[in-house]
């Protein structure tokens, strides 16, 4: 144990006469520094706005004056997905991805405003997130700093003597290796700041906890794979041109590949597509603001029958409501039916692109990265099912409204004059339909179990390299 320490000492010296690890990490933290403020800075302030705009959007909703149900039906609604605590360290998808929805009668709308203008806001360093400088600028420090390791001490002769005084191969590895651990904790001190910072924001210390493990487990894999090359090359020159190359493919080349391969194999309709498919459909469902439509006729026997009564204005309740609920239930479950199917497309996309992280462990970490912070796809799915919930939720409250404060005859004779048109306005108290709503991110356990596969793939990757490490150290030679 005692060789493995003096090893990693010796390494620790060499890199502090040549600045390479004080250097390097100057820069990292810099810039790991800079992005997680301006992270900081920009997710509270898109918390506070959209926590203040969903406030007012729910206050604005209720306090509506009296008016036809419909109205409110077609005023509708808006609803704001708030930042996860860890979108400090992880935008993920919120780049891209919308953070609010419209809610209203008779659609389904999509989320909408991402935050595209957020480039311009921060100079174009708001989409460098602390997450993706881990991911790819820490591996090139961890390769600059181990590429030369052993190699270094081969090419200066250093090798033999080091043996011949009973240093074997594998603790020599062993020591180079726990002095690059303990370099790679040094890079992850501002993740564990960035993480603090989340858990005062409301996030758990487990998950913060089991995010930094995946880090670790990433940069440790890297780590092992520039001291394998470091232990099997004859030339720095070359250790160093065989990892960054290693890098640039594994980093840049095929994540690129992967996503386009993904978007062949499974493409998904696009929103054109899909509404010229929708109506089509929905023209065969009837129309919820025309009580004659033939579609209804089925419905108004049935009511007709059922109460005993000739005419619709003796009906105990508005058949022009119970057709609008009726109708909002049809309509919203072919709407369901078109949004799951467009949402499993998103999900078979996605799967294929995890699959090709057993090509690169980047794919893992970023798929694992966005899962434990709340910021994939899965967490935008169910902020769009959320909010679907809540629209019909509401729409069909207005609909029993309808349905059961306006008759029918008024109803229908509501344009013929101001009184008729006074006579079918309700009273604000039913706007309390409405419900309120916070997006929360998963349970850490749901987080975990999305993201196990990626995991499994990531912590394969660092077994795999560690065998070949502890094999390359047997087979040291001068």
């Amino acid at each position: 144990m005692n060789q493995i320490l003096g090893v990693a000492a010796d390494e620790w010296r060499y890199w502090r006469r040549s600045h390479l690890a004080l250097g390097g990490a100057i820069v990292f933290l810099i810039l790991v520094i800079s992005t997680s403020l301006l992270n900081m800075l920009r997710i509270d302030a898109e918390t506070h706005a959209r926590s203040q705009n969903q406030t007012q959007a729910e206050d604005t909703f209720r306090a509506q004056p009296d008016r036809h149900p419909h109205r409110m039906v077609h005023y509708g609604h808006y609803v704001f997905r708030a930042p996860a605590p860890l979108a400090i360290f992880d935008p993920g998808l919120d780049f891209v991805t919308g953070q609010s929805i419209f809610l209203e009668g008779h659609r389904q709308n999509t989320a909408m405003f991402a935050e595209s203008s957020s480039s311009a806001d921060f100079g174009g360093l708001s989409y460098l997130s602390p997450a993706l400088i881990y991911q790819l600028f820490a591996p090139l420090i961890i390769i600059l700093l181990a590429h030369g390791a052993i190699v270094r001490e081969r090419e200066a002769g250093m090798l033999v003597s080091l043996l011949s005084l009973g240093l074997t191969g594998s603790r020599l590895l062993l020591g180079k290796g726990l002095a690059l651990l303990s370099f790679i904790v040094i890079l992850l001190l501002p993740l564990v700041l960035t993480c603090l910072f989340a858990v005062a924001r409301g996030e758990t210390f487990s998950a913060v906890l089991s995010l930094f493990g995946a880090y670790l487990a990433y940069l440790l894999l890297w780590g092992v794979i520039a001291l394998w090359f470091a232990a099997i090359v004859h030339k720095r020159g070359t250790a160093l041109a065989a990892l960054t190359g290693l890098w640039f493919v594994m980093t840049l080349i095929l994540p690129s590949v992967a996503v386009n391969i993904a978007s062949n194999k499974a493409p998904v309709a696009g929103k054109i597509e899909t509404d010229l498919a929708l109506l089509a459909e929905q023209r065969g469902l009837g129309d919820g603001h025309n009580a004659n439509d033939p579609a209804f006729a089925q419905l108004r026997a049935e009511l007709l029958a059922k109460y005993g009564v000739q005419r619709l204005e003796d009906l105990p309740m508005n058949f022009r409501g119970l057709v609008a609920t009726s109708a909002e239930e049809k309509l919203t479950t072919v709407l369901n039916e078109y949004a799951e199917k467009r949402m499993a497309g998103e999900v078979h996309q996605e799967q294929i692109l995890i699959n090709h992280a057993w090509l690169t462990p980047s794919l893992a970490i970023s798929f694992v990265s966005r899962s434990l912070a709340g910021t994939d796809l899965a967490h935008y799915h169910r902020f769009q099912k959320e909010a679907e919930a809540l629209r019909f939720s509401f729409v069909q409250g207005l609909n029993r409204a309808h349905a059961e404060k306006v008759s029918y005859e008024d109803d229908i004779n509501r344009n013929k004059s101001e009184a008729s048109w006074q006579r079918v306005r309700v009273s604000a108290a039913n706007w309390q339909v409405l419900g309120a709503y916070q997006f929360q991110t998963a349970s850490l356990s749901d987080r975990i179990s999305t993201s196990l596969f990626s995991l499994r793939i990531l912590l394969i990757w660092l077994l795999a390299f560690l065998c070949l490490f502890l094999w390359s150290g047997w087979r040291i030679k001068p």
